[in-house]
């Protein structure tokens, strides 16, 4: 109930998402072909929709019957029980090698790379124009339809839905049509859902459509780009999975930064801003093309083992 301490364990919270998050998707690239990749990462982010579309109803059981700190203890047992469970069943590490690459080494492999900054630079891009629309989106709501709980709730529920389908359609495609395709494809789809919200928002049912379909197509980008990126630098994979991580971050700060005073513009204008920061992320993302050909060459970077 102290404030700064809730802060502090907000931060201590993301502190372990963001070591956790990187070092999990290096370890899989590590382990899994570039070819099916896509599938296996995919499947790990099925973590964060069902979190939500289950975890969150089950919070609001536990704060319901034991009031607001119900629901931390039974959170606490879910981390303890994970950290058992992961030093069970995962191999130890081999001893480091002495001639291993220093934090800096990898630090200068990904930042003075010119694929790994074009791809950094594209998850800045996408991230900031869904950050645009995902803080607004319910004050659009409320101004539209003069709803709070219900349609706020209605919305949460298609998120939770859309973000489960979007990760559905990545663990089926993105190896299929390759990496490369299938962000490129996210992104023109997310830039028409953003065209298509404010005219489909004159009713609650047309709103909600365009956001499901909006996060859908973001969803299938941002996962279909984790495999993507996991193989652009195999020698500093961790290191650039961690950059990622923080690019995305600060896509959604920039993003929070520029939503209101769109808004204040008009929510066209919000709309407008999201599909020119995809457009650009879409020319990273030709850049990268560019310099990979169909996307195979990355593949051939692989050390993994099939």
């Amino acid at each position: 109930p102290i404030y700064p301490v809730f802060v502090l364990s907000l931060i201590l919270t993301l502190f372990g998402k963001y070591i956790f998050d990187p070092s999990m998707q290096a370890y899989v690239g590590e382990r899994i072909s570039y070819r099916r990749r896509g599938l296996v990462m995919a499947v790990t982010e099925f973590g964060w929709s069902l979190s939500f579309i289950i975890g969150v109803p089950l919070m609001g059981f536990f704060i319901a019957r034991y009031g607001w700190k119900g629901p931390f203890p039974v959170l606490a047992l879910l981390g303890l029980l994970c950290l058992v469970g992961l030093n069970w069943l995962l191999p130890k590490d081999p001893h480091p090698a002495a001639d291993r690459p220093t934090m800096w080494h990898n630090m200068r492999a990904v930042f003075t790379y010119t694929p790994a900054l074009t791809g950094l630079s594209m998850s800045i891009l996408m991230s900031t124009a869904n950050e645009i629309i995902n803080l607004i989106f319910g004050v659009w709501m409320e101004d539209s339809f003069g709803l709070k709980i219900a349609a706020l709730g209605a919305a949460s529920a298609v998120i939770g839905l859309s973000e489960l389908g979007g990760e559905s359609l990545t663990a089926i495609l993105v190896d299929r049509f390759g990496k490369l395709r299938a962000v490129g494809i996210g992104l023109m789809v997310n830039c028409l859902a953003a065209i298509a919200l404010p005219i489909l928002g004159d009713s609650i049912p047309g709103a909600l459509i365009g956001l499901f379909c909006f996060y859908i197509s973001f969803e299938f980008t941002v996962v279909s780009s984790i495999p993507l990126m996991s193989e652009i630098v195999p020698s500093a994979r961790a290191t650039l999975m961690s950059s990622n991580a923080g690019a995305l971050s600060l896509g959604r700060a920039l993003g929070a930064l520029l939503a209101s005073p769109l808004y204040a513009l008009g929510f066209w204008w919000s709309c407008l801003a999201a599909v020119l920061l995809n457009l650009l992320a879409m020319l990273a993302l030709l850049k990268l093309r560019k310099e990979y050909g169909d996307g195979k060459e990355i593949g051939k970077l692989s050390t993994a083992k099939p």
